[in-house]
């Protein structure tokens, strides 16, 4: 079942775009030999693989985490460590980096979901699920524009039905204002854990699924 979703979902995403980098179905030159869009719709067919309570929507993946991991708010440090239930330990390097890719955004994500309890239990996702960068510098994030995110309405869409129980929740403005345009309401807003964020982002995750 989750195989058969990972795929629905990819599928109703471009290939390719100007200025966008689909994680499951493009190899980046900085992948390693171990990994590429195969192992990363790998790794997302097991994240899937959940009777899901709640869906994490942040605005899009960024270079540091879901562009190698392929999964939103995750690092190549994080699936090394074995953080992420359901998926396996990576056994080998995602990038060919200096060091293990970590994004602060997503160990906050994480260490916050297992101080909670509901690691198992929670569907990471994005409004717009392709990377946004400046031209010719993969290494970068952006902010989408409306059109862009236009592209991952269906997916978006498609997730929320194969979840219908599971309550949405925006991480950060951005994802929040992103969610409207594609006419979506969450049950709550969070703050982002970025840029200072993370006791604002512990406290609202917190009353979002003890009082949802």
């Amino acid at each position: 079942m989750a195989q058969a979703l990972a795929r629905k979902l990819v599928a109703c995403l471009p290939a390719r775009a100007p200025g966008l980098f689909n994680p499951w179905a493009e190899a980046c030159r900085h992948d390693s030999v171990w990994n590429g869009p195969e192992a990363r719709l790998g790794r997302l067919e097991a994240h899937l693989d959940r009777d899901a309570e709640w869906i994490l929507c942040g605005e899009a993946p960024g270079y540091l985490g879901c562009r190698y991991s392929g999964i939103a708010f995750t690092s190549e440090r994080l699936l090394l460590s074995g953080a992420v239930p359901n998926v396996p330990t990576a056994s080998s390097r995602l990038t060919t980096a200096a060091r293990p890719l970590s994004e602060p955004s997503a160990t906050i994500v994480w260490e916050t979901l297992y101080r909670l309890g509901i690691a198992e239990r929670v569907v990471l996702w994005n409004a717009l699920q392709l990377h946004p960068h400046e031209p010719g510098n993969v290494h970068s994030n952006r902010t989408p524009t409306t059109d862009e995110l236009a592209l991952g309405a269906d997916c978006l869409a498609a997730l929320l039905n194969a979840f219908p129980k599971a309550k949405l929740i925006a991480v950060g403005n951005k994802a929040a204002l992103a969610l409207t345009a594609l006419g979506i309401q969450p049950i709550a807003q969070i703050r982002h854990p970025a840029n200072g964020g993370k006791r604002e982002f512990v406290e609202g995750l917190g009353r979002a699924v003890r009082d949802p």
